[in-house]
Order: structure tokens, then sequence, then C-alpha cells
């Protein structure tokens, strides 16, 4: 089955299949390394991240690059403030990503390109867009793109044609890596030296400067990926005016299609809210951590949203994970011990997960497919020996595919001496079924943070 993804320019779901019918070559937007990603831009990189997984345990071939921004004014600024030298500021920060990636279970892109190392491509780039007319050096040795040169400007975006127009005619420009919508202007492809930029400057055919944020990826776009490629992903917040900034340079400097389909996630949201650190809700990987969670627990947290709606993310969303992840390790332990240890199976259908595996190329629908773990567990319970070692083959499939790893022991829950004292004596109470004693004991238990499940042989307690 081959995955149908959302293209936002064509605004329509579309089949993917690889342009040069082999490989899927794809480009995903990567972090600014002024200091640790927050999980906001993390969920966008785990999806991009379940994206491949899934084109790839499909049986597509693919090909990642996804970019490292190691200047802009940000890191400058930043770096200049740690009295640290540009690199040894963007490095540090740089590894810190990497082992925040690796503790998500990401793959690392196929190619890793930096901003800094691609200034001679980046000028080149620069240097053709004047040479057509599409660019123009100003007074102080910066050069812009002239967005009126490109008529098409704004269509990934949808632009409002009338302030399209006022930024034309006005002749204004964006000097800043990053602005706001309302900033519809010519953008700068080279900025001109300035003091505080420090020691942080290349030379050009118009002076001394450094490149605009918005051209590093259409250089590196090129490349390593040519004019045109199958895939351009990055959050939602990147569709105008980096992306649409990144279509206009790239078109003009070396014409072909640039991206065929075009994959943005949605904001995250943070206890119903935009995530900031006047808030207090404003958390990297690091800090969840030493909250007590997991780096799965809160992949699995990312992965629980369509990639096209909002997630609203909680501490309590952190809890549920923990709890869905113990319950789908335990049906996966159950499938285990009813399959024989000799039995191994590398590529098999998904059975009872084929609805899990399903959704996934249905979209992206990450929901739906951790839904469907849980269904196929269900209707697993009653396989045995080789039925039952093809479903956990099936199952492991899956959970590659969306980079999950799972708890390998049950955890050990810490009950206080006097909840358990409580237990029991509410279990004797429902042996002797004194049922109105049983259930406000129940309840004794509810309001103190805890869960009595009953069963046959006894009865099992868990935290609320």
């Amino acid at each position: 089955m081959a995955m149908r993804l959302y293209d936002t320019l064509a605004r329509e779901l579309k089949e993917l299949s690889p342009l040069d019918g082999t490989t899927y070559r794809f480009y995903c937007c990567g972090p600014t390394v002024y200091g640790p990603a927050h999980i906001g831009n993390f969920r966008t990189f785990v999806l991009q991240d379940v994206f491949r997984r899934t084109l790839e345990t499909g049986g597509m071939r693919t090909f990642h690059v996804r970019n490292i921004t190691d200047v802009d004014d940000k890191t400058i600024r930043d770096s200049q403030a740690a009295g640290k030298t540009l690199k040894e500021f963007t490095d540090h920060w740089t590894e810190k990503f990497h082992i925040d990636c690796e503790a998500l279970g990401m793959l690392p892109p196929h190619v890793e390109p930096g901003a800094v190392e691609h200034i001679d491509q980046q000028v080149a780039m620069i240097a053709t867009l004047v040479e057509k007319g599409n660019a123009y050096a100003s007074e102080d040795g910066s050069v812009y793109f002239n967005i009126a040169s490109y008529p098409e400007y704004g269509r990934l975006s949808r632009l409002d044609t009338r302030e399209l127009e006022l930024g034309k005619t006005q002749n204004e420009r964006a000097n800043s890596d990053e602005y706001e919508k309302d900033s519809i202007s010519d953008f700068v492809l080279w900025k001109g030296r300035k003091p505080e930029d420090g020691d942080n400057f290349w030379p050009s055919p118009w002076g001394e400067g450094r490149p605009g944020w918005h051209l590093e990826c259409s250089a590196m776009i090129q490349e390593y990926l040519g004019a045109d490629f199958d895939l351009h992903g990055g959050g939602e917040d990147l569709m105008f005016p980096h992306h649409e900034n990144e279509i206009a340079q790239s078109k003009c400097a070396c014409g072909g299609h640039f991206a065929a389909h075009w994959f943005h996630s949605t904001h995250l949201l943070v206890d119903g809210g935009k995530m900031a650190k006047s808030k207090g809700n404003f958390y990297t990987l690091d800090d969840l951590k030493a909250k007590g969670f997991t780096a799965m627990e809160v992949r699995y947290v990312m992965i629980g949203g369509h990639y096209r709606k909002q997630l609203n993310f909680t501490l309590d969303s952190l809890h549920a994970a923990r709890e869905a992840m113990a319950k789908l390790a335990k049906g996966a332990r159950s499938l285990a011990a009813k399959a024989p240890a000799e039995a191994r199976f590398d590529s098999v259908d998904f059975g009872p997960f084929q609805a899990a595996w399903d959704s996934l190329n249905d979209d992206l629908n990450t929901p739906g497919c951790l839904g469907g773990l849980f269904t196929g567990l269900r209707e697993s319970v009653k396989l045995e020996g080789e039925d039952a070692a093809k479903a956990l083959a099936a199952f492991n499939r899956v959970l590659r595919a969306i980079g999950l790893t799972l708890p390998e022991d049950e955890p050990e829950v810490d009950i206080p001496a006097d909840i358990r004292a409580l237990a029991e004596e509410r279990w004797a109470a429902r042996t002797a079924k004194d049922w109105a004693k049983a259930d406000e004991m129940r309840g004794q238990l509810v309001e103190k943070g805890w869960n009595m499940k009953d069963g046959k042989e006894g009865y099992e307690l868990t935290p609320v």
C-alpha cells in the first residue's frame, strides 16, 4: 500500500512515489543551534522521523537531508553573549541536539549540512539571482531578492494578493532573518557586514558580510537534491516567509519545479496555550526528564495527535503515555510467551495489525495507528504457536515504523503500607459481598490517588 499524504501546496492528498523511480528524496528544515531544542521543535522532527520510517518499512528507499542553521541573527547574538566563537557555541548545541534526537529514537538524516560550510554555494546562488535580475545590491553592501520578479510568490501560503502588491509597490525590505506576515517585502539574501556581527563575516562580490537565513536551505537543497526533488517538510510556522522565500529564490536561480510535495505539521500547544518561558510551560527534553518522564513517553505523546491537528501537550498526557506503553508492552510479552522461541518472521503480512499499518499510510494517521495496535493485541489474545509469532512480528514491524521502544519490564509500583492495608480491607469486604462497604473503600482509594482493579484471583493497584 503506497502512502497518501496531504500536500500543502496542492491542498489535497497525494500518493507518494519517487520522482526517479528508486529513492524518495526529501528535505526537512533543521534546528537553529543557539540553545536546546524545545518540545515544539521536536514534535515536527519526530513526525518527520515517523514519515521516513513508514516509507522504509513499506520497502521504499529514502534519502533524507536535514540542515543545521549555525549562522544567523540569534546564533551570532548568543555566541557573543556567551563569550565563545560562533563555531564553539554552535558545535555545543548541535551535539546537544543530536543527543536529544538519539534519546527520542530518531534516525539520523543521510546528510546533515551546516550553513557555514556552504557559504560558497550561497554566494554563487546570489550571484546567479543578481545576474538574472531577480536580486539587487543595496547601498550598505546587502543583497535583496526582488519579489516582484517572481509572479508566483505567495502560492504556498495563499498570501493576500492586495497585501503582496502593497509590499512590491512600496519596495519595502526585510533585513532581519525572521519576520512576521505583515512584513511582505523584498527579503535579504546577503547581509552587509555590521559592527555587531563581530568576526562573523565572509567575503563576497558585494563586500564582506554573511548570508541571510532563508538562502541556506535553497543552496543546500541544490547541492544535495538538485532542482527537482520529492518532498520538503517543516513546521507550519515556516510556510511564510521561509518556505515562500525558498521557492522563489530556488526556482529563479536553478529552474526546475523544486519540491513535488510539501509536508507541514501544526503548532504544539502546551496546557492549552502557546509555549512560553514566562508562562512556565516551556519544556525541553531535559526539563521533562527531570520531572521523571522518559524520552519514549515524550515521543508517544508527540505521535498521539495527527500532524495536521494541534496537539495539546500536558504533563497528564505523559502519565497517560506511560500507562499506554506499559499496556502495549504487556500485550507484546503475552504474545511472545505463546510463540515458539525458534520462530522468526522477517517478512510478514500485518495480520491483526493491518489497520494500524493502513492508518500510517493514510495521511500519516499516527493516533489511528496507536489505536490499531491496541485493537490488534486484543484480537491476538487467543493466538498460539506460529500464529502468535507472526502476530508478534507484525506488531514489532509497526512499532519500528513509529519508532517506539517499549519498556522491557513491568514497572515496579511502590505501594505504601496504608494503601495496601486499605486495599486488603476492601478486598475482604468484597469477598464477604458487602458491596456498599467495598464501594465506599474504593472511593477512599481513589481519593488517595489509587485505582483498584478486581480479578478472579485477586486485585491490582495502580496510581490514578
